[in-house]
């Protein structure tokens, strides 16, 4: 099964086959990250997208916005990302981001179970506030600093299929399972035959968008 992450940026155009035919299909979907300030969410967001680690990452302020396309068989999926700030108060703006999205990724440090519960905290919200049929994913980010963690892999295993949400450790500094978190979503998004997605036919032509589930 092909499964490439494409080149981050805009991401945009019709993927090519190796005999060099257009793909005859694409879905687009809303994704945000939400967790504590400091947890990550931009560095495994610059890691998904740029393939980059930076060691000092400033703070988001508000919301960044970047785009990433995976290849799954003869779909291509793209994802707008919501990369939200993680301050308390931006707090309030949340909702706005998370607003119609099809897919969330709340973001905890393996080392502070501070963070841990807030993550908690934003699942709830978004199974009260958000799409019903959102996919939620729960990364327990930094673990290459597993020798010195605080929330054990299998409490939050536990939560996470108690709450039926998607759950990997990731580490946005080595790579590790951060491809695979967002491939799992994008895996998940087509089988919800209520999510609604954007179509795009990619048949050398214009493309025909519609709202209806996509990547069945």
């Amino acid at each position: 099964m092909a499964t490439t992450p494409r080149s981050g940026g805009s991401g945009s155009g019709a993927a090519q086959r190796p005999n060099g035919t257009s793909q005859n299909k694409s879905c687009q979907f809303k994704l945000v990250l939400l967790g504590e300030s400091a947890v990550g969410k931009s560095s495994l967001v610059l890691r998904f997208v740029k393939g980059q680690f930076h060691e000092y990452q400033e703070s988001t302020i508000g919301a960044a916005f970047l785009t990433q396309t995976i290849c799954i068989e003869d779909t291509v999926v793209k994802f707008e990302i919501w990369d939200t700030a993680g301050q308390e108060r931006y707090h309030s703006l949340a909702p706005m981001y998370y607003r119609g999205a099809q897919a969330a990724i709340v973001v905890y440090d393996i080392q502070n179970q501070d963070s841990f519960q807030r993550a908690k905290t934003w699942v709830k919200e978004l199974h009260k506030q958000a799409s019903p049929n959102i996919v939620i994913a729960l990364a327990g980010n930094k673990a290459d600093l597993s020798n010195i963690r605080v929330v054990e892999f299998d409490e939050a295993k536990q939560y996470a299929e108690e709450n039926g949400l998607l759950f990997m450790e990731t580490s946005a500094k080595t790579g590790m399972n951060v491809n695979d978190i967002f491939l799992a979503i994008a895996k998940k998004l087509p089988k919800n035959d209520n999510n609604q997605g954007t179509v795009m036919k990619l048949n050398g032509n214009e493309p025909t968008q519609t709202t209806k589930n996509c990547c069945k």
